[in-house]
């Protein structure tokens, strides 16, 4: 049918827009300010609340197709209700709260629950006793590395270690609290050994020192008293050699040392010249408390080609 005043055929032939084209707009056709479509047509918006639920339908206005007031009628004559009302309005209607989403598993579990709180706090429970543990097994093994690495073993020589100087430390002057001190002229001297002051530079008192030291079985013996407490000990020697090593046997109260003494060449000085030859050396003992007997001797495999000058003890085992 063309526009007009008498209404779409049916609810579906009413045009909403009929007021964009010419011939709606030729038959008074208005924007949606004044109702869709064209006038006196079918108007199926209504405010809400104007209709309510169990009303008789009031009879089609004039101008009305049958089939829109069938639309209207229920099945088998009863009247419908155009207006909307939600389930929950009826009796016995659906609950008005949102029930959750039940998801896979049992009693409603599932995806659709909040956060898993129990899980999440035996995690956390895990995690700090874990740190716990690490930090306790850490302590105990840096007590283990302490005691590996922090003992009281150490590289020291044994008793009676000799070691020998270096050039350096025949200017070094002993500092330690005093201890005997003698001069080889005071020592006890085997058949053979002299004194002499021949060679310029012995330290001895009035430049004396021992000559005859260079045969097998020649010695010199220290009994040293005024030791302060059993312990250990520096024994240190003075002595020139012309040019080349040598050494000597060394015994602490009738025992000899494995360790010889070592009069080694540290002045450099050239061979025969004795009066450059002028040093120091030390050996490392274990002296008792009181008297000791401290003895050096020229003894098979010695090379004791040297002249004696002093022996002085240091406390401690040092260089």
């Amino acid at each position: 049918m063309t526009s007009g005043n008498n209404g779409a055929s049916t609810p579906e032939d009413d045009d909403p827009f009929g007021y964009l084209y010419a011939d709606g707009q030729a038959n008074g056709a208005q924007p949606p300010s004044g109702g869709y479509g064209y006038p006196n047509t079918v108007n199926r918006v209504r405010p809400v609340g104007q209709r309510q639920y169990g009303q008789q339908q009031p009879a089609a206005p004039y101008g009305q197709v049958p089939q829109q007031q069938a639309a209207q009628q229920g099945a088998y004559g009863q009247p419908t209700n155009a207006h909307y009302a939600a389930p929950e309005t009826f009796p016995g209607g659906a609950p008005t709260t949102q029930q959750p989403y039940g998801g896979h598993g049992g009693n409603g579990g599932g995806r659709g629950r909040g956060p898993n709180t129990k899980g999440l706090l035996i995690g956390a429970i895990a995690v700090v006793a874990a740190v716990v543990i690490g930090i306790g097994v850490a302590m105990l093994g840096g007590d283990d590395d302490k005691d590996a690495g922090g003992g009281d073993a150490s590289a020291t020589p044994s008793a009676q270690q000799s070691s020998e100087p270096s050039p350096s430390d025949t200017s070094t002057e002993v500092t330690e609290e005093d201890l005997p001190k003698i001069d080889a002229k005071a020592l006890s001297l085997s058949p053979g050994i002299t004194t002499a002051t021949d060679v310029k530079g012995a330290k001895a008192d009035g430049g004396i020192y021992l000559n005859g030291f260079n045969q097998v079985g020649a010695s010199v013996t220290w009994n040293v008293s005024g030791i302060p407490k059993s312990g250990k000990y520096t024994l240190y020697t003075g002595y020139s050699v012309p040019g080349k090593d040598a050494t000597a046997t060394l015994s602490i109260n009738g025992t000899a040392s494995t360790t010889p003494v070592g009069m080694d060449n540290y002045a450099k000085a050239a061979e025969g010249d004795y009066a450059k030859g002028w040093t120091q050396t030390y050996n490392w003992v274990q002296l008792n408390k009181g008297s000791n007997t401290i003895k050096l001797s020229c003894e098979q495999g010695n090379q004791c080609d040297a002249l004696l000058d002093q022996l002085w003890l240091v406390k401690g085992w040092v260089k």
